[in-house]
C-alpha cells in the first residue's frame, strides 16, 4: 500500500536547506523585489478593477478611468529617489567636530541641536540635510557669509576724500583762532583750580541757594502753534523765539514786549539763534540771526527788517537745528539726510558736508575754543569732530534713544545731552517741566513747573540772571531767582 514506510526510508535523515550568502549590496537585489512586487500588486489591482466594472459593482463614466499604474509608478519613484538619497549621504563627508557640525546646520537655517541629540546623531542629521540640498550649499552659504562681513567690515571703515580750497583754508583758518582761545581757557581753568576749597564750596552753595529761589517772573503766549524753541542775545536784553507756524518773533527781555515778527518760513520752525556778539558789536544791518524750518529751508536775518536777507539752500530734508560758530564766521546746520554743514559765510559757500550717522542729524554743538563740533541725532549716536582735521575724535555711545539735544560746558570739560551752564544743568522735558540740577552730584535743585504742555526748549541768559522755557502750550516763561 501506498502509506506503508520501509526502515530504510526512516532511517534517512531530511536534507539540510543550505543557507544563501550574498556578497556586496543587496540594493540591486531589493529593487528587483519592490519592482516585482509592485508590478504584480498593480495587475492585481486591474484585474480586480476590471472584474468590478464587469459585475456592475463600480459604475465609471466614459474617460474617467482610474489608472492606478501611475499611482504605483509613483510610489516606486518615491522609493527609488530615497535608495539615491541614501546613497549620496552614504558619500558626503562630514566633519566630526561638533562645534563646525553646529555651524553648518546653523548655516543651512537648520536647529543646531534638537531635544535629546547627541553630536553623532546632530552629524547624521547634518548628513541628512547636506543630501537633500547638496554638499555645495553649505559652500555656498560659508560663501555669502563671508562677503556680508566683508561688506560690513567695509561700510565701518572711516575713508577721506579730497576737500576743496576753501575747506583747506577754513580749516588752517579754524586752527589759528582756537589754539589762542584754548590757551586762555587753560590759564583761567588754572587760576580757578588755584582758588582754595573753602572758597569754591561758598560759591557753589551760594549758587545752589539762588537757585532754588527760582520763581516764575513772566508768561507771555508766544504764538499760535507751539513754540519749539527760544535763545537769548548776547548782550541779554532780547529773547527770540521760534513756532509751529512759521513765525519767529523777538521779544523784550525782561517786559516780554513784542519787538518784530519775522516772515519767511512756510512751515514749522525748528530754531532760531543769534549770532555772536548781535546786539553787542554788529551793526543793526548786520547778519544777527539764522533759523532753520522743517522744509529744509536756512534764513538769515537783521535787526532793521522783519524779512529775511538771505537764504541758504541745498538741504534736501529737514534742517532741525542751527548753531553760530563761536567766530560768528562760521554756520553750522543738521539735516536729516544724516549729515551736518559748515558754512562759511565770508566766502558765502558751504565748505563742508560731513556724514558719519547712519540717520538724521539733529543737533549740533561748537567748542567754546572754536576747534571742535559735537553732533547728535536718530541713531543714538554722538559724534565729536575736530574742525581743523576733519577726523571724528570721539565716539559716544550709551543712549538707547535719540539723541535730541547736546552742548559743551563753558569749561570746555564736559559734553551733555541737555543745556548746561556754568555750575548748573538745566534740562527740560516732555512732562511738562524744567529742571535745575547741581553739579558736580547731579541732584535736582528745582523744578520750574507751571507749563501745561511739554517744554520744547530751555536757555539762559549770557548774564546768567534768566532762565527762558518754551512750551507746546504756545506759551514761553521767563524764570528769575528772587
Amino acid at each position: 500500500p501506498s502509506s506503508s514506510r520501509s526502515s530504510n526510508d526512516e532511517d534517512v535523515a531530511p536534507a539540510v536547506k543550505k543557507s544563501r550568502v550574498f556578497y556586496g549590496s543587496l540594493e540591486d537585489k531589493e529593487r528587483e523585489r519592490l519592482s516585482s512586487e509592485m508590478m504584480s500588486s498593480a495587475m492585481a489591482g486591474s484585474d480586480a478593477v476590471k472584474a468590478g466594472i464587469e459585475a456592475g459593482n463600480i459604475n465609471i463614466s466614459s474617460g474617467e478611468t482610474l489608472e492606478m499604474e501611475e499611482r504605483v509608478s509613483e510610489r516606486q519613484q518615491e522609493a527609488l529617489a530615497e535608495f539615491e538619497r541614501r546613497r549620496r549621504a552614504r558619500q558626503i563627508t562630514v566633519s566630526t567636530d561638533d562645534a563646525e557640525v553646529k555651524a553648518g546646520l546653523r548655516a543651512l537655517g537648520e536647529p543646531i541641536t534638537l531635544f535629546g541629540e547627541g553630536p553623532a546623531d546632530r552629524r547624521e542629521r547634518l548628513r541628512s540635510v547636506l543630501s537633500v540640498v547638496g554638499p555645495d550649499a553649505l559652500k555656498k552659504s560659508r560663501k555669502d557669509e563671508e562677503r556680508a562681513k566683508r561688506s560690513q567690515d567695509e561700510c565701518q571703515q572711516t575713508w577721506y576724500h579730497e576737500g576743496s580750497t576753501s575747506l583747506r583754508d577754513a580749516r588752517l583758518w579754524l586752527a589759528k583762532y582756537s589754539l589762542p582761545r584754548a590757551m586762555r581757557r587753560l590759564e583761567a581753568a588754572r587760576a580757578q583750580r588755584d582758588v582754595s576749597e573753602a572758597t569754591r564750596t561758598i560759591r557753589q552753595q551760594e549758587l545752589h541757594k539762588s537757585l532754588r529761589n527760582l520763581n516764575n517772573f513772566c508768561s507771555q503766549i508766544g504764538d499760535d502753534r507751539p513754540i519749539s524753541f527760544c535763545h537769548f542775545s548776547p548782550d541779554s536784553k532780547m529773547l527770540a523765539t521760534a513756532s509751529w507756524s512759521g513765525l519767529c518773533k523777538l521779544w523784550s527781555v525782561p517786559d516780554c514786549h513784542l519787538i518784530r515778527t519775522l516772515r519767511g518760513h512756510n512751515t514749522n520752525v525748528g530754531a532760531i539763534v543769534f549770532r555772536p556778539k548781535a546786539g553787542i558789536y554788529l551793526d543793526q544791518s548786520d547778519v544777527s540771526l539764522a533759523s532753520c524750518a522743517a522744509d529744509g529751508s536756512v534764513k538769515l536775518w537783521n535787526l532793521d527788517s522783519d524779512e529775511p536777507v538771505a537764504d541758504i539752500e541745498g538741504h534736501s530734508e529737514r534742517v532741525s537745528r542751527v548753531s553760530w560758530h563761536p567766530s560768528g564766521r562760521f554756520l553750522g546746520t543738521t539735516c536729516y539726510d544724516n549729515s551736518w554743514r559748515l558754512w562759511d559765510l565770508e566766502v558765502r559757500e558751504e565748505v563742508l558736508h560731513q556724514e558719519g550717522h547712519s540717520k538724521g542729524v539733529h543737533d549740533l554743538s561748537f567748542h567754546q575754543d572754536g576747534s571742535l563740533a559735537a553732533t547728535g541725532g536718530l541713531d543714538a549716536f554722538g559724534r565729536v569732530w575736530d574742525l581743523r582735521t576733519g577726523r571724528c575724535v570721539v565716539f559716544l555711545e550709551g543712549h538707547l534713544r535719540e539723541i535730541y539735544s547736546l552742548h559743551f560746558s563753558p569749561n570746555g570739560s564736559f559734553l551733555f545731552v541737555f543745556f548746561y551752564y556754568g555750575h548748573f544743568l538745566l534740562t527740560g522735558a516732555y512732562d511738562n517741566t524744567a529742571k535745575v540740577w547741581s553739579h558736580p552730584g547731579w541732584t535736582p535743585l528745582k523744578t520750574l513747573a507751571g507749563h501745561e504742555g511739554k517744554v520744547m526748549g530751555v536757555d539762559v541768559s549770557p548774564d546768567g540772571k534768566l532762565i527762558a522755557t518754551s512750551s507746546y502750550d504756545r506759551t514761553f516763561k521767563l524764570w528769575l531767582s528772587e
